[in-house]
Parts: C-alpha cells; sequence; structure tokens
C-alpha cells in the first residue's frame, strides 16, 4: 500500500469512497472494503452515512489506529458559528473517536476564507480531528487557505481523472505539502472505462481499465484516489492495483487524455476552476 506523507499527515493512497452508499449496504460495504485491504475511509456529512460508516467500521474489528477515516463538512456550515458544531455531529455519528481527516467540502463565495479556515483549526484544536484539509479548491484558492492556516492543510480532494488535468492544483499542493486526493477518479457512466486508449492498456496488461486508470493516479507523487462502488468483485480489483506498473508510453498516453478536460462534477456553487 502507497502512502502519502503530507505534513505530518500518513494518508493510505488508495481509499474506499462511500458516497451514494446508505443503510446496509454502506455497512456491509465498508466491511467489505477493510477485509478487502482498504484502511481509508472516506466519508461526508452531506452524504447522510456517517452512522452505517462508523457501525461498519466498528463490526470490522479492525483497530481504530489502523484505519485513516475522513469527513467532510458541507459549504453552508463552514461559517465561523456552524462549522465546529457540526463537525462534533459528523464525529459523534460516527462513534469511532476523532476523525484523521476533516475537510471543508466546497468553498462558499457567502463565508469568508478566513472564517472557515479558523473555524476549520478550531475543530482541530478541540480533538474532533487529528489532521484538516479542504476539497473542491482551484489552486489559487488553495494557496491562500494555506497561508492562513494555522495547522497545515494536508489534503485537497478534487475531481481527478484522465479526461480531466489537475496541474495548477497538483502545482500547489507540491508547494505546500499537501496531497491531492481524486474523487470520481475512474469517471462516471462509463465513458472513461470505454475509451481506446485505456482499454488498449488494459488489454495488454491483462487488467481492468478501472485498475489502469487507478494505477496511473497513484503513481503520481502525492496523489491517492477513493474510489466508489457498492460491487464487492469490483471492490477487490479496484484495489488490485499494487502488483503491476504503467510503461512511460502507458503514462505518456493517458497525461495526453487529461487536456480534454471533461468535468463531471460543476454545481452552480462551484468556485471558478483552473484552466489547467
Amino acid at each position: 500500500m502507497k502512502i502519502i506523507e503530507a505534513s505530518g499527515a500518513r494518508i493510505p493512497a488508495l481509499g474506499f469512497g462511500t458516497y451514494k452508499l446508505t443503510g446496509e449496504t454502506c455497512i456491509r460495504m465498508v466491511g467489505e472494503a477493510i477485509e478487502a485491504g482498504y484502511r481509508h475511509i472516506d466519508t461526508a456529512r452531506m452524504y447522510g452515512n456517517e452512522r452505517e460508516v462508523g457501525e461498519g467500521v466498528r463490526a470490522s474489528g479492525i483497530a481504530r489506529d489502523d484505519l485513516f477515516v475522513t469527513t467532510k463538512v458541507w459549504y453552508e456550515d463552514i461559517g465561523a458559528d456552524r462549522l465546529v458544531a457540526t463537525a462534533e455531529a459528523a464525529v459523534e455519528a460516527l462513534g469511532i473517536g476523532a476523525v484523521d481527516l476533516l475537510l471543508i467540502h466546497w468553498p462558499n463565495a457567502g463565508i469568508p476564507l478566513e472564517d472557515s479556515i479558523s473555524a476549520l483549526n478550531a475543530a482541530k484544536e478541540q480533538g474532533l480531528t487529528r489532521h484538516i484539509g479542504v476539497a473542491n479548491f482551484p489552486s489559487t484558492l488553495l494557496d491562500d487557505a494555506a497561508a492562513m492556516s494555522t495547522a497545515p492543510l494536508v489534503c485537497n480532494q478534487v475531481e481527478y481523472h484522465p479526461l480531466l488535468s489537475q496541474e495548477a492544483i497538483l502545482g500547489s499542493c507540491e508547494r505546500n505539502d499537501m496531497a491531492l486526493i481524486a474523487y470520481s477518479p475512474i469517471g462516471q457512466g462509463g465513458e472513461l472505462l470505454q475509451h481506446p486508449t485505456v482499454m488498449g492498456i488494459a488489454q495488454r496488461l491483462s487488467r481492468t481499465p478501472a485498475q489502469v486508470i487507478l494505477r496511473w493516479e497513484i503513481e503520481q507523487p502525492r496523489v491517492g484516489a477513493i474510489p466508489r462502488t457498492s460491487n464487492p468483485d469490483r471492490l477487490r480489483e479496484n484495489f488490485d492495483v499494487f502488483s503491476f506498473e504503467l510503461s512511460e508510453t502507458d503514462r505518456t498516453a493517458l497525461n495526453d487524455m487529461t487536456r480534454q478536460r471533461k468535468r463531471l462534477v460543476d454545481p452552480a456553487f462551484a468556485p471558478a476552476w483552473d484552466r489547467i
């Protein structure tokens, strides 16, 4: 398992995303993920499944210190008057003690960034989380947030896959000793998995298209990924990416694809994105 070291945090590069997983399915899949070897579990207040994620963790029997658990505070709740209380509710719902990483889920142009970052630091100071970070921050905003934070920001969680370059954010992560954790790492709807370039590499290596993409991501310095699935077989396939390598030709071909810049997640409240 690759570990990303970022500003004192040790983040398992390959994690299990739980977006849209609910109820017994969520509990079962978290347990399946831990059994398969995942040690990074990602959730969020907005997902509405923190209680189930926590139940799956507890039922697995794994030692708490052997897991890296991330949750996120929704952009409407990142003001000075709400972020800490929301983080407290998240920790209570999970029921496994302090989280390893607490993120601002999205920036909010209507709330001063200084207020949000100060409140995020307060959550850490109160013992609700071991590390703090952000998600969906473009590079300039990421630099600003890192500069005003008392504790280091260890992560920016953003959409990243071979159809969307993130060169500017990767540069900011490098400057600020942060990890980039990719959500939607294998795309959505199958377009990326059916791309001729990806399929050709997968066929040559006798691997699945998803394995090729995830390998491309975790081979990059500072980059991790949190694929989501409700299929136990695919869960295990997605984790089986540490026993092969891509060639330089493969990496170049996948890097070239990112110039298409096909963004999949772009809500009305999103910030102004980087163009590279």
